[in-house]
């Protein structure tokens, strides 16, 4: 009990965040490119309780991903529904870098400051941990659903800036595969080594580019996290 209540004090926060941000992109671009539907079902907000999907949720805590309600975009409310797709898609991701670069140099700002001005064991000490622990939790998040969503099999993001670089006949036929676009990822992610041989890798690199010198601790609290 006390393993998983530690867990979702460093996990829950920077986990609903990079879940949240990432749909509320996709809906805030779409808006601006023509689609109201997110704005008017009141999905344009950073409350928590619009989006949480409670198994997507949950699944931070056991495999160190996780998902929201989607929020619904009309493609065809698009002023030029083709080219503004790639937008709305690559919102999500984008949004994860971002907050990933972020939480990455709010860390190394933090690591810093606690080395060199803050006493060991002072209260100032004790509450710099956790807020370390959870940027560290947070960089790792947000960099492994940029990658991930990015993987080019629609209905994830990846499948869809696809769809909408492809020209329309191999557009069309790649859209196809959304209904099995599911099954397709669940295969991939459990029964091939997607994992071990792209998604990690790519991982450790961005980690090792955002983090620097606190990759480790990054790491570090991730493996832990997942134990």
């Amino acid at each position: 009990m006390e393993n998983f209540l530690f867990k979702l004090s460093v996990m829950l926060v920077p986990g609903m965040l990079a879940i949240v941000c990432h749909e509320v992109s996709h809906g805030f671009i779409a808006w601006r490119y023509g689609d109201p539907t997110a704005r008017m079902l009141g999905r344009l907000t950073l409350n928590p309780f619009k989006h949480i999907d409670i198994i997507g949720t949950l699944m931070i805590f056991f495999i160190g991903i996780g998902w929201a309600k989607p929020v619904p975009v009309n493609f065809s409310n698009l002023r030029n529904p083709k080219r503004d797709m790639i937008w709305v898609a690559a919102a999500g991701p984008i949004t994860n870098l971002i907050l990933a670069t972020v939480s990455a140099f709010l860390l190394r700002g933090l690591v810093a400051v606690d080395n060199s001005m803050v006493a060991p064991g002072s209260t100032l000490s004790m509450l710099v941990e956790p807020v370390a622990l959870m940027l560290a939790f947070s960089v790792y998040i947000n960099l492994l659903l940029a990658i991930f969503n990015m993987i080019p099999v629609p209905p994830l993001d990846g499948g869809r800036v696809l769809v909408g670089l492809l020209p329309y006949r191999q557009a069309s036929a790649w859209a196809r595969i959304e209904p099995f676009g599911m099954v397709i990822i669940i295969v991939l992610v459990f029964f091939t080594n997607i994992f071990s041989y792209v998604i990690s890798p790519i991982l450790n690199v961005g980690v090792h580019m955002l983090a620097g010198p606190q990759s480790g601790l990054v790491l570090g609290v991730t493996q832990l996290m997942m134990r």
